[in-house]
């Protein structure tokens, strides 16, 4: 008897400590992020309101809005954390869904008016993550070296890696 309450037991740990039983963490829609270019910072706000304030730099210094693959500069617009890791260089890295409906449209807008050329591409690969190992004071200094992501100190880029959720809404403005 003893002998089936604990194989019972054993069995009833297994399932909960597999992805077969979720325990609800945050929603998706619990944050959401704010990011001013022309401010350096990134916002974190709850549904109470605003948490906490980061400082941040971008790619290119004349802080424009992407227009095409390689040219440095950080999107503006709506976007969602669409996935989260442990990075080999930056510490952390938070991908966003760029580029998503909204900047398909705004690019081919821009390719109809002529402002960028017919054979433009618009480019992806754009997240949040941290700076090189001790490289810390890029952020301090204003040092917008990236190839248009968003970099954090990374302290900080590891305390909003394990505040949001996946899916997590991110508004970036200039």
């Amino acid at each position: 008897m003893k002998r089936s309450i604990a194989v019972a037991l054993l069995f009833l740990l297994f399932i909960i400590n597999t992805s077969f039983f979720r325990v609800s963490g945050p929603s998706s829609d619990a944050y959401y992020i704010i990011i001013k270019k022309h401010a350096y910072a990134l916002m974190v706000y709850d549904s109470k309101g605003w948490l906490a304030t980061y400082p941040v730099v971008f790619g290119s210094k004349d802080l424009k809005d992407k227009m095409v693959e390689g040219d440095r500069e950080t999107p503006e617009g709506n976007f969602r954390i669409v996935s989260k890791r442990v990075h080999e260089k930056w510490c952390r890295m938070m991908m966003l869904d760029f580029p998503n409906a909204e900047s398909i449209q705004k690019f081919n807008v821009r390719k109809q008016q002529g402002i960028i050329p017919p054979n433009a591409k618009i480019g992806g690969g754009v997240g949040i993550h941290g700076t090189w190992p001790h490289e810390d004071f890029a952020v301090d200094r204003y040092d917008n070296w990236t190839q248009g992501c968003i970099s954090m100190k990374n302290e900080d880029v590891v305390e909003l890696y394990n505040l949001i959720p996946v899916g997590t809404r991110v508004s970036i403005q200039k």
